[in-house]
């Protein structure tokens, strides 16, 4: 399977309050239920044309959530290339399109873990992919880059279940079924971590 690099921008900015507005940092997700399966159709059947779409759909999502998770430019390429490659050999798991997004990120998310399980030494890159303000007031762009830094340094100080649940819904804006799926939980579990970093996150972010 070979994989094409998407060309990566990493900062997408906001004008609206961080804690409030984390999911429109982003770019949307406009995926019809009916062009994932006829793609997950086409990858069951070992459709390599289809592989080069997966990767092409999703190469920056999964690169993202991998700087997200503190890894390093170089480490997030490499570990999003592992990523599609276990998702090749594994294709046969997928049931649906509806499961794709829950199925591709707990890919991911497994090679990130390993990948510390086998770094324990090694620090966390910082979360330096939100952008500040394109707001043409100064005081309020100066506000607003503060309220930012306040927000990555928060974000960066989370226990990681924590700080993987406002990843999976937020930033990558994921749904919290697909969000669970992703981090290999119940909903409701979920959404008791998400409420609990959200917690954490307003009591630091003012």
């Amino acid at each position: 399977m070979t994989l094409k690099k998407a060309n990566l921008t990493e900062q997408k900015s906001d004008s609206a309050h961080p804690i409030t507005k984390l999911r429109e940092l982003n770019e949307p997700k406009e995926r019809s239920e009916q062009r994932l399966d006829s793609l997950v159709r086409r990858l069951r059947a070992g459709d390599h044309t289809a592989a080069a779409e997966l990767v092409d759909i999703y190469y920056k999502q999964i690169y993202l959530f991998m700087r997200r998770l503190g890894h390093d430019p170089q480490v997030s390429e490499d570990l999003t290339q592992e990523s599609f490659l276990n998702a090749w050999h594994h294709i046969g798991q997928l049931r649906d399109g509806k499961a794709l997004n829950g199925w591709l990120y707990r890919i991911a998310g497994n090679v990130s873990r390993l990948y510390w399980r086998r770094h324990k030494n090694k620090k966390m890159a910082a979360l330096d992919n939100i952008d500040i303000s394109d707001s043409t007031n100064g005081h309020d762009i100066a506000e607003h880059n503060e309220q930012l830094e306040q927000l990555k340094n928060a974000v960066a100080r989370l226990p990681v279940k924590l700080r993987q649940t406002v990843i999976l819904h937020y930033m990558q804006q994921l749904t919290i079924a697909e969000a669970a799926d992703a981090a290999g939980i119940r909903d409701g579990t979920f959404k008791s971590r998400l409420n609990r970093a959200l917690t954490t996150l307003r009591k630091q972010v003012i």
